[in-house]
């Protein structure tokens, strides 16, 4: 017989924790390898950033998918800033909340999933707004244009393109996941 601690992680059966079983099925699906972490956390890989879903299960189950990042020196030096710009992409975008803390942006959306509820695009469509949310932060942080990176002259074209610059290209600056 083998040791008991080299056998694979494998997730708990879908009727103990049902809603989280539906949102590893989306994901097994749509070919993302999610893990579980220790705290029962479901996290993947989209866009090259670390996304996680932790599920409340009970009467009326909560689904919160969310990132997290770390920021850059010169952003989280300035408080002020920061929370002003959580209060703007707050009140900017639908489904989707922003905070900070211990220099850590954190951008989640969250819902209630009802029975028969489409757990694939509400996964799909929030994994896509917590992406553009976080970029669309740290334009607002960094005072950059929409598409703009740090350090990029806004207009700047690459050389031998008639392209207005370089396409973001789903991470924003400072990203870590």
């Amino acid at each position: 017989m083998s040791d008991p601690t080299s056998l694979p992680n494998f997730p708990p059966p879908a009727n103990e924790h049902p809603l989280r079983g539906r949102v590893l099925d989306v994901l097994v699906d749509a070919g993302a390898q999610p893990n579980l972490d220790t705290d029962g956390d479901v996290a993947y890989q989209a866009n090259e950033q670390t996304i996680f879903v932790r599920v409340t299960e009970g009467e009326l189950p909560v689904m919160r998918i969310f990132g997290q990042w770390t920021l850059p020196e010169e952003v989280a030096a300035d408080r002020d800033k920061v929370m002003a710009t959580c209060n703007e992409v707050n009140l900017s975008l639908n489904c989707v909340k922003t905070g900070v803390a211990n220099n850590t942006l954190v951008v989640t959306s969250e819902h209630i999933v009802v029975e028969g509820a489409d757990v694939g695009t509400l996964v799909q469509v929030s994994t896509s707004i917590i992406l553009s949310g976080v970029q669309l932060w740290h334009e607002r942080a960094l005072g950059l244009e929409p598409g703009q990176t740090q350090g990029e002259v806004p207009g700047d074209a690459p050389e031998g393109s008639d392209e207005p610059g370089p396409e973001a290209n789903g991470s924003a600056p400072g990203q870590d996941s």
